[in-house]
């Protein structure tokens, strides 16, 4: 019979998390935005005679602009302390990028930042990207914010991320913002360096920031047009015509205009006029997609690329099947078209989330998932460790992701046979 002693134990509060601190005005105040040649040769000097590592990030006009630009780039140093460049002003910065060679750059989601760094002339000896150590850690909230607060108990305010960073004058308050962001990314990446060696991660983070730092320029996308939002409703290859040339006319004139291309016509205009096929511009005035004064002062525009789509003859059509790819099909038809493939896949799968709890590391950093859906489709001859890793190294993944993955997932594929 149980005794007093043995009644189960009452359950613990969890310990209260610290309070997080506000960050609300950077150490030395704001600074001047650098907007001469005179202001950024004193930048340099400062920046190439301080030490230690140097936080950078930059800011752009995404929802506003055309393309990803750089509308504004901050830096700190010890024993710099923090500068706000305008690229606008200065688009070559590569005085300043030559004197922090061989200088570790500490960014935040450094592959959003780098390519238009890269249009300022602006390019890492050595980089450590916070955002990838956090997920290497298997933070689950790997926003700067977040982050911060989690790993340093500070408070990092985000209502600026997404304002149009290509205003002139910058207000003040926006500027503080962007100041503060680079405040702290040198203490975050000393804290995350140690919890990265202390999990036996180093290495592999170390592969990762190397792999960003010389990762090429994406290649521009085939048809980008079927990017259109919501294009799954239009199913015929006329239809689809008229959505090629709305999204070829508005791509320009937001080339043009250097504005966001849905700013000029939203997606789902373009969708609309297409489902309906509008014979002249009262008709397209009609929809309510065209009811706004925007779209109704260039309706006669609209209304040219529609007839265009509506002109071409059948060989000039865009394929309803979309071009031709290498990437397998869609999960879900595997099954039905080679349910040995499906096998694989769901093995390998299991497998991965395995390997991810184990490690504490997301599935996705283990290995991109195009890369593991690649593998299980078109598996090589023998499916062996030697071959599995040798296919794994061919499609872009790290030393550290082939040694840690392969025993594991050739096992899964052989088990999927």
């Amino acid at each position: 019979m149980a005794g007093p002693d043995d009644a189960p134990a009452e359950p613990q509060p969890a310990p209260a998390r610290p309070a997080v601190v506000p960050l609300v005005e950077p150490t030395e105040g704001v600074p001047p935005v650098v907007e001469t040649r005179e202001a950024l040769e004193a930048v340099v000097a400062a920046f190439g005679a301080g030490t230690g590592p140097v936080a950078v990030d930059a800011e752009r006009a995404s929802g506003y602009r055309y393309g990803q630009r750089t509308y504004l780039v901050q830096l700190r140093r010890e024993g710099a302390g923090t500068a706000l460049i305008d690229p606008i002003a200065l688009p070559d910065l590569s005085r300043l990028s030559d004197a922090l060679v061989g200088v570790e750059w500490v960014l935040h989601a450094s592959s959003q930042d780098l390519p238009g760094l890269a249009e300022q002339g602006m390019r890492p000896s050595r980089v450590f990207d916070t955002e990838v150590g956090a997920r290497l850690l298997g933070l689950e909230r790997v926003g700067l914010a977040a982050v911060v607060a989690e790993l340093l108990g500070l408070g990092l305010a985000k209502e600026h991320s997404a304002v149009d960073w290509s205003t002139r004058p910058l207000p003040e308050g926006w500027l503080r913002y962007a100041a503060l962001d680079v405040e702290v990314l040198v203490e975050l990446r000393a804290v995350i360096a140690e919890r990265l060696a202390e999990a036996g991660k180093a290495e592999w983070a170390a592969q990762e920031f190397e792999a960003l730092r010389l990762a090429p320029p994406p290649a521009p996308r085939v048809e980008p047009w079927r990017r259109v939002s919501g294009l799954h409703v239009v199913r015929d290859a006329r239809r689809l015509a008229v959505v090629r040339e709305l999204w070829t006319t508005r791509d320009e004139n937001a080339r043009h205009r250097d504005l966001s291309p849905g700013r000029v016509l939203p997606d789902h205009a373009i969708v609309a006029a297409a489902q309906a096929l509008p014979r002249s511009v009262d008709q397209l005035t009609a929809l309510p997609a065209f009811a706004g004064k925007g779209a109704r002062r260039r309706a006669a525009m609209w209304q040219q690329a529609i007839d265009r789509g509506l002109a071409l003859g059948e060989k000039e059509l865009p394929s309803v099947r979309g071009p031709r790819s290498d990437a397998p099909p869609p999960p879900r038809a595997w099954p039905d078209r080679d349910p040995a493939a499906a096998a694989r896949l769901a093995a390998a799968r299991e497998a991965m989330a395995s390997l991810s709890a184990e490690h504490d590391v997301p599935v996705e950093n283990l290995l991109l998932p195009d890369l593991l859906r690649r593998l299980c489709w078109s598996p090589p001859p023998g499916l062996g460790g030697a071959e599995v890793a040798e296919a794994l190294a061919a499609g872009g993944a790290r030393p550290w992701q082939v040694e840690l993955v392969v025993p594991r997932l050739a096992a899964a594929l052989a088990t999927g046979q």
